[in-house]
């Protein structure tokens, strides 16, 4: 069988598993295992339906890293519950799903799934250096558009998209991005730049929305050829635009290098992190079924563990 990674954005997916199962699932002491339960049927379900042999759950070690707040302070400012220095600021997460985050981490653990995060970067960044390096086709696992920046059809690397629930999963490849949005994903990071995203804290270019953003980028390539464009008289560029642009030349300046994916990070290799999927065996499979009866995770620890003894049968 063909060797295929899947990247999990994973705060993505465990959040999109608590939001989506109720918190009345609970342990015998109280503790909900919504999340934890919903995670690993993802798990177990995608890894089977994409036909993955390598899994990386990749981990936001900074949510908000500070050299990104510091380019634009409105970065994610909203979703901060307490801003702590020397160290990331703490992220407005619901106390059920708070207290579940350690069990994920552990049953994550017992299954040999690789987890990795990188100092100062979000899981974003980890999924984008793995997905621009790695010499086999990739999934990337997400709810978030920023990921669209890394499709490419030459590489095999495509999105698997959970916006719309995990009934209705879409596929996003650089054909289907180019379809839904008219623009290329390397483009994606200048045209998100210039739209804006409040769910991000990028107030955008006032005025420009998300179809005049395309135009712009299909005609100029670049959001640094577009603002050539509107320093150059003769461009042809339309007086509206350019005092659009002029007026948000501050946040142009800095909003790019916020938006885009680190690519470079220096991350252990697919071998280093026990990226290879495997069947649990020995104790630690035993701890994992102690886990599902001690946790009351249900059917949903059988279920991973047969979806890795499957794939280690591929």
């Amino acid at each position: 069988m063909p060797h295929r990674l899947m990247l999990l954005d994973t705060a993505s997916l465990y959040f999109r598993a608590f939001y989506g199962m109720p918190d009345t699932i609970r342990r015998p002491d109280g503790i909900p295992v919504n999340a934890v339960r919903g995670l690993l049927d993802m798990i177990a379900r995608l890894t089977t339906d994409y036909h993955a042999t390598h899994l990386v759950a990749c981990w936001d070690d900074d949510w908000r890293p500070q050299w990104r707040v510091d380019l634009l302070p409105t970065y994610k400012s909203h979703r901060v519950a307490e801003a702590v220095t020397d160290a990331p600021d703490v992220e407005v997460v619901p106390d059920a799903l708070e207290a579940q985050l350690p069990m994920i981490r552990r049953t994550l653990e017992f299954a040999g799934i690789a987890v990795v995060g990188a100092a100062e970067h979000e899981a974003d960044d980890v999924v984008g250096t793995y997905a621009s390096h790695a010499d086999l086709p990739v999934d990337v696992v997400t709810g978030d558009r920023d990921l669209f920046q890394v499709c490419d059809d030459g590489r095999q690397v495509r999105v698997i998209y959970t916006a719309r629930g995990m009934r209705n999963l879409e596929v996003m490849t650089e054909e289907t991005v180019v379809r839904k949005y008219r623009v290329l994903p390397q483009q994606y990071a200048d045209y998100a730049t210039l739209r804006g995203d409040a769910s991000d804290g990028l107030p955008g270019v006032a005025g420009i929305g998300e179809k005049t953003a395309a135009s712009l980028l299909l005609k100029y390539g670049t959001l640094e050829g577009l603002l050539e464009a509107a320093d150059d008289d003769g461009s042809g560029l339309a007086n509206p635009v350019r005092a659009k642009l002029a007026a948000a030349a501050d946040y142009l300046k800095v909003a790019p290098a916020v938006v885009r994916l680190v690519r470079n990070l220096e991350l252990p290799t697919l071998e280093e992190a026990g990226a290879q999927l495997r069947p649990v065996a020995g104790d630690a499979r035993a701890e994992l079924e102690r886990l599902a009866v001690e946790w009351n995770l249900g059917g949903s620890v059988t279920r991973l563990l047969a979806a890795l003894d499957l794939r280690g049968q591929a």
